[in-house]
């Protein structure tokens, strides 16, 4: 693939305008929207809190609010560059492998049966429900005489997503408090999370980011083919192992904060590819960035379509995600 950025300078220059543009929004979501503030009203909630409406809204709303999206956002995004990384799939997403409906499934079995509601506890449920699920996505995608291919995992993981919905969406119709108190979160949002909720996993997002910064390199050698990187010296088996341990680590802790949310893994590795090629570990950067980006626009845009109201956030990333999932399964079929 042709980078559309050739080289570093370019590649830095886009860094520094898509900083600017995450800054822009970040500013847009704080000031803006059911209550209109002032950047002046957002430096006084800090600097000289009056507890008037506008400086509560600030500190306990739209602070965490915008905080969550960046982070979640770029958990999202570079959780979904590992993946198509790892499993050579272009299609390849936490929420379409069934990682964010396992983690999900997971945390409505402990909400339901044993009325868990500590957010720590949450975060390692989470964690549990996305390893399992990509386990048994994993085991599935490898049977038969071809081994694992992109297709199986793509039709695994959708198996996987259907069955962990179906049986979610059959606890709570039993459970009617356990409906109540996660209907919202199950459609994705990072709307009226505390703060605790991102400091409760912001370590092992992280630990994750970094990993995934460390593993860019290896995946790329390991997409060249398993029998090329074992002759140049890779531990395939541990370079794989890391990566999924990164991958449910990262989707792990952006359901715990804000629910199963996709597609923002699916575009976001796509358009950094696009921006500056094959570079392995520019792309990681990208995804992370642009995925922060992207769920922090979708915030801002489900918040102003219906206002006073709101559309959850998966909503609207489903908007965007969907048409580019058919545009890019299509561009794989017709290589074929």
């Amino acid at each position: 693939m042709n980078a559309l950025l050739p080289n570093t300078f370019l590649k830095l220059l886009a860094l520094c305008i898509s900083l600017v543009l995450l800054g822009y929004l970040a500013f847009v979501s704080l000031v803006y929207g059911v209550v209109d503030t002032s950047w002046q009203t957002v430096i006084d909630a800090y600097t000289n809190f009056q507890q008037t409406n506008e400086h509560i809204v600030i500190k306990e709303v739209r602070v965490p609010r915008v905080l969550n999206a960046i982070a979640v956002g770029a958990s999202l995004g570079i959780a979904g560059a590992l993946l198509q990384s790892l499993t050579r799939n272009p299609v390849a997403d936490v929420e379409l492998f069934g990682l964010n409906a396992g983690a999900a499934f997971f945390i409505v079995v402990a909400v339901t049966f044993f009325s868990i509601s500590s957010l720590t506890q949450f975060s390692w449920i989470a964690f549990a429900g996305a390893a399992v699920a990509g386990l048994i996505v994993y085991i599935l995608g490898s049977f038969g005489r071809d081994g694992l291919t992109p297709v199986k995992l793509t039709l695994a993981g959708a198996a996987i997503t259907a069955l962990s919905s179906s049986a979610r969406h059959g606890l709570l119709v039993l459970n009617d408090k356990a409906l109540d108190e996660v209907l919202f979160w199950l459609s994705g949002s990072v709307g009226g999370r505390k703060l605790e909720y991102l400091l409760a996993v912001f370590p092992y997002m992280i630990v994750a980011w970094l990993a995934a910064f460390l593993l860019a390199r290896p995946l790329y050698t390991l997409m060249m083919g398993e029998d090329v990187a074992k002759g140049l010296g890779q531990r395939t088996l541990f370079i794989k192992i890391a990566a999924g341990v990164t991958i449910v680590l990262l989707s792990g802790s952006a359901v715990a904060v804000a629910g199963p949310i996709g597609f923002v893994g699916l575009v976001t590795p796509h358009l950094a590819r696009y921006l500056v090629g094959v570079s392995a570990r520019w792309i990681m950067l990208f995804s992370g960035l642009l995925g922060s980006i992207l769920l922090l626009a979708a915030d801002i845009g489900g918040r102003f379509i219906a206002m006073p109201n709101e559309l959850p956030i998966g909503v609207m990333t489903a908007f965007i995600g969907v048409p580019f999932f058919i545009y890019v399964a299509r561009k794989g079929l017709e290589r074929k």
